[in-house]
């Protein structure tokens, strides 16, 4: 059973930075696809970045969004996966969450599964 837990999350200033793991149990190491979303209060759940068992990057965020400041990695052999967030903005706090797909990533949010429980992120002053 895959089991995903996200942690990191916390309450930062304007301007900071965070950096949110994933960590996944109870599936192959080189089988899935990680990717990282966001849902903030009163809004639809949206894709930050994804990253394949390859390697292979994909950045949902348009960029009038994300910027450049967000960056997914992972460990295979870890079975861990790391968003890095800079120059946070107000605009987003959001429970981050992260959850899988088989092998490559996709624009198809709902292939995803085994959604972790969320860590919430918070920008404010």
């Amino acid at each position: 059973q895959v089991q995903l837990v996200e942690s990191g999350g916390a309450l930062v200033q304007p301007g900071g930075s965070l950096k949110l793991t994933c960590t996944g149990s109870g599936f192959s190491r080189d089988s899935y696809a990680i990717g990282w979303f966001r849902q903030a209060p009163g809004k639809e759940r949206e894709g930050v970045a994804c990253i394949s068992v390859g390697g292979d990057i994909t950045d949902f965020l348009p960029f009038t969004k994300g910027k450049g400041r967000f960056t997914i990695s992972r460990d295979i052999a870890e079975n861990t996966a790391w968003l890095q967030m800079n120059s946070l903005e107000p605009e987003d706090t959001a429970i981050y969450y992260c959850a899988v797909r088989a092998r490559q990533c996709s624009w198809q949010f709902g292939e995803f599964h085994s959604w972790g429980q969320g860590t919430q992120v918070t920008v404010s002053s």
